[in-house]
């Protein structure tokens, strides 16, 4: 608690500094800003793009202090960094935060739910998902700005993985948290490891299979190189990569700031996932071409899993901001058809 109230004090002078006059007398907004994306992936790049949209739409009036790899801090201590005041915005995602509210799991890889990147944003902005997470942020001294998805996630695989039975004994990377309780009640053997330990793991047989990314990022990590099996579209895992201001920060900017930013990010998130799209199709019919099975699967396999999925939901509903967001998405995906 006491660290607590020493980074609030420190938070409310940041937020001083974080702001001035440009020479024509104008507001300016200046923003510290960390991904854990690498520049020169897809992701990295639509962030520069997002950074530079902000910049220009307000006339210089943002500034934007940009870091890339997470060089900073680590991944997982980006949000503290933000809420701290070490840095002003968090743009990696909330899911690295699971250990610290459970409800995280659910605006990070809600696993189970939205079919596409469309439905899971159109929660988040027209559903009341922004209501239900706000809270969320707030708590923890952040505000939630907005979202960028990439879309379903592929697996890749030492054996063909087109229904559920596949999975039985199936040892794979998983991250850590719902993913593991999913697929151990489906029969599958998760190992929890980092994500740069993926391709030797696959290489030398200390795992069958990975849960990592979408079915280009997984081409571009070479997995495809080792193993010859993937799922195409994904259906499990839809991570939601988020911006996250700390508040105190975002408070204190001109409202034409703070909209240009939450605008931005809309555009950001439709850009995400049109470029996306594109190049899964692309990946998709590469690996085709070199050999590589890619299974779509069936209707009652998908629901299987979905079913396995949101019966898990609960056992991580374990906070009053966990049981809020688990509501909310439950409402609107029984709108959407998805939740019977």
């Amino acid at each position: 608690m006491k660290f607590m109230k020493t980074a609030a004090s420190s938070v409310a002078a940041v937020a001083l500094l974080a702001t001035g006059v440009l020479a024509d007398g104008h507001a300016v907004s200046k923003l510290r800003i960390q991904t854990h994306y690498a520049p020169e992936t897809v992701s990295g790049k639509l962030a520069a793009q997002y950074i530079d949209d902000i910049q220009t739409m307000s006339g210089g009036g943002i500034e934007v202090e940009m870091f890339y790899s997470s060089s900073v801090v680590k991944s997982v201590e980006t949000f503290d960094a933000a809420a701290s005041g070490i840095i002003d915005c968090d743009m990696t995602g909330g899911g690295y935060q699971t250990g610290k509210n459970s409800a995280f799991q659910f605006v990070g890889d809600i696993m189970g739910g939205y079919d596409t990147p469309y439905q899971q944003l159109s929660w988040l902005y027209y559903g009341g998902g922004l209501d239900a997470a706000a809270p969320l942020y707030n708590k923890y001294d952040m505000e939630l700005i907005g979202w960028w998805i990439y879309g379903q996630e592929s697996f890749a695989s030492g054996k063909p993985i087109e229904k559920v039975a596949d999975f039985k004994d199936w040892k794979f990377r998983s991250p850590p948290g719902m993913e593991t309780k999913i697929f151990e009640k489906l029969g599958a053997k998760p190992i929890v490891m980092d994500f740069t330990e993926i391709f030797t793991a696959l290489e030398t047989g200390i795992i069958d299979g990975a849960d990592a990314s979408g079915l280009a990022n997984n081409v571009g990590l070479g997995l495809y190189d080792i193993v010859k099996y993937a799922n195409f579209p994904g259906f499990h895992s839809m991570p939601s990569d988020h911006l996250a201001c700390n508040k105190a920060v975002f408070d204190a900017m001109p409202a034409a700031h703070q909209r240009i930013m939450k605008v931005g990010m809309e555009a950001l998130a439709l850009r995400t996932a049109l470029t996306f799209e594109k190049k899964n199709a692309e990946a998709a019919s590469q690996l085709r071409e070199q050999g590589v099975t890619l299974s779509q699967w069936a209707p009652e396999d998908l629901q299987e899993f979905r079913n396995a999925a949101q019966a898990t939901w609960p056992e991580f509903a374990d906070t009053p901001e966990a049981e809020a967001l688990v509501a909310s998405h439950i409402e609107y995906l029984t709108q959407l058809g998805l939740v019977k």
